[in-house]
């Protein structure tokens, strides 16, 4: 018990059995029982309600205000998810989620796209009541969560129980200072350099260099076939992406508003001890965005867990201008934040992640 009152008390990110005792004492609160896999080493995925609306544009409530009133302003049609609908691309929608929350007062949360949820190019945001900042909510807060989804590249199916989305519950702030990164490094070896550039978070490269027949990455196909998102390996890889392959010089002009699929040159290891986000890059040294899906859970590239070698897979999407990337160009990155204890699992095959020791890979629906 005392190990346990003080693990409630550390600072960090809350791992899944500590997410159990939320669920347990009523401060996450689950419209139908939890799913199988929903709950991560270091986050809960989110599930979409029975309905949707089609929105005229993206908004955030603000202020004391309710997204259930912005969308009595701002809703096109309603969409039923009981069965399954399909959500096209360009089109912005807002769904209610079956996890609401009760958070207590020292407790925050943070959202983000799903991994597979990023590699299909489906800009989704959480919003929450009130609150003028999307993926973000606040200590204390009590109240209904919505997503917002708007598929970028491929039109998608998806339906009540749909997980795009995943949250991570936070006790107080602890993210690692470059010292203490600097120093977690030497002891864990955190990514495959010799030399990492740590300021601000542990730097990451891209990978020009390819594979032994030059595969460097994919750029998304446009009109296409429909993506399910509860389907794995449903679909086949060239009717949806175009392989990109490199021969002499190791770089590739990104054209703007197209979608792609690179890896980071360095393996990447998040030891059970912390967690890891990818943060946005720098928008003054590239006109392009990298990793919609920002969470590296406890165990991702880890040795002991069966990730030795394990790349970080880049979303990629230039901006308005074309833009060279060059191989070994930093793109991004890793804020280490400690877990206020260790998981009682893993990121890894024994939990079935579909992730783990990967090198340059798409998601999980494709084959």
């Amino acid at each position: 018990m005392a190990n346990q009152a003080a693990s409630e008390k550390a600072n960090g990110i809350l791992p899944a059995q500590a997410i159990r005792r939320l669920i347990a004492d009523g401060h996450i609160q689950l419209a139908e029982a939890m799913q199988d896999k929903q709950l991560q080493p270091a986050s809960l995925d989110l599930r979409l309600g029975e309905c949707a609306w089609r929105v005229r544009a993206s908004f955030l409530p603000g202020p004391e205000a309710r997204v259930e009133d912005k969308l009595a302003e701002l809703a096109l049609h309603k969409i039923d998810l009981r069965q399954s609908a399909v959500l096209e691309t360009g089109c912005v929608y807002v769904a209610p989620l079956l996890e609401r929350l009760n958070l207590p007062p020292d407790v925050s949360a943070a959202a983000n796209p799903k991994s597979s949820t990023g590699r299909l190019d489906v800009f989704t945001r959480v919003i929450a009541d009130g609150v003028a900042s999307f993926d973000q909510v606040p200590a204390g807060y009590s109240g209904p969560l919505y997503a917002e989804i708007c598929p970028q590249t491929f039109p998608i199916i998806v339906r009540r129980g749909s997980r795009l989305s995943q949250v991570r519950f936070r006790q107080g702030m602890f993210a690692d200072s470059d010292a203490a990164l600097a120093d977690l490094h030497r002891r864990e070896r955190l990514v495959s350099s010799d030399k990492p550039d740590i300021s601000h978070g542990i730097a990451l490269s891209v990978d020009l260099a390819g594979d032994e027949n030059g595969l460097v990455g994919y750029r998304a196909k446009r009109h296409t076939g429909l993506v399910d998102v509860d389907a794995t390996g449903s679909c086949a890889i060239l009717d949806y992406w175009e392989p990109i392959t490199l021969h002499g010089e190791k770089r590739l002009i990104l054209d703007p508003d197209e979608f792609y699929i690179l890896a980071s040159r360095e393996a990447v290891n998040v030891p059970p001890t912390h967690a890891a986000e990818m943060v946005p890059f720098n928008p003054l040294v590239g006109e392009f965005r990298v990793h919609y899906a920002g969470f590296f859970d406890p165990g991702f590239g880890h040795a002991a867990s069966g990730g030795a070698g394990s790349r970080a897979v880049l979303e990629v999407r230039s901006h308005k201008v074309p833009f060279i990337l060059e191989h070994g160009q930093i793109i991004g990155r890793l804020i280490y934040e400690r877990m206020t204890e260790v998981p009682e699992m893993l990121y890894g095959a024994a939990l079935g992640s579909h992730y783990q020791a990967q090198g340059l890979k798409l998601s999980k629906h494709f084959k």
